[in-house]
């Protein structure tokens, strides 16, 4: 079965209160590949994160991994950063990294001791005492550290300052294996577009576009955050 994708969505539904928030998804996402899961906020980006994910369950609708269903084995392989971060702030950088050891078989604490002293974080600092900017990048140096087979990350560079976002890609770009893949999921357009093989246009619970990305540049002549801008009328 080599060739089970990776990341499989079969007409996938969500609603809350009768609202439909996602409707009739339908996604292949295959291995090797940086994906922009791009939309507007409120499009429906960080609910289908939080479906792949098993925070939310499907109204109706299927999601894979592996060709597995969402539930214990899926979350052994993937890494995911969420949009607020989660982590104890009282916790010192290095008893996190103790936390996750313990955790997660994937996860290379050697790795992630490195990424920090590359970022000029602190091990023995408490996460209290760190910018909210120096907070997102341990944690994503914590998720970057996991050896996984999809790595997603929601708005991964919201906190932090456009200085350092190159910096934050190109952990991102160097540190995953070249048999995983990465979906970030961002209305930062412009930034991270010279890092995507492929995009996803989420609008109003709909995909509206997935294209690779040199194509879709190459067919309408245009950065894909200008496209993505006359699309949206953003």
């Amino acid at each position: 079965m080599n060739n089970m994708e990776l990341l499989e969505i079969k007409n996938l539904n969500k609603d809350f209160d009768k609202k439909k928030i996602l409707k009739n998804i339908n996604l292949t996402i295959s291995n090797g590949k940086i994906i922009g899961l791009l939309g507007k906020n409120g499009a429906g980006k960080t609910t289908l994160i939080k479906l792949i994910n098993d925070l939310l369950t499907p109204t109706s609708g299927e999601i894979l991994i592996k060709g597995n269903k969402i539930g214990v084995e899926t979350k052994k392989v993937v890494s995911y950063l969420p949009e607020r971060t989660y982590l104890n702030k009282q916790m010192k950088v290095s008893e996190i990294i103790e936390v996750f050891n313990d955790f997660y078989d994937n996860f290379d604490e050697k790795k992630a001791k490195k990424l920090l002293k590359d970022l000029d974080l602190d091990i023995n600092q408490k996460l209290t005492k760190m910018s909210k900017g120096m907070q997102e990048k341990v944690q994503l140096v914590l998720v970057m550290s996991r050896k996984a087979d999809l790595y997603i990350l929601d708005e991964p560079l919201g906190g932090v300052d456009p200085a350092t976002r190159d910096y934050v890609l190109d952990t991102i770009l160097s540190n995953f294996n070249e048999e995983a893949s990465v979906i970030i999921s961002t209305h930062l357009i412009s930034d991270i577009e010279r890092i995507l093989d492929e995009v996803i246009f989420i609008d109003k619970g709909k995909i509206v576009l997935q294209s690779d990305a040199d194509k879709l540049r190459n067919k309408e002549k245009s950065s894909i955050d200008e496209i993505f801008r006359r699309m949206f009328k953003c």
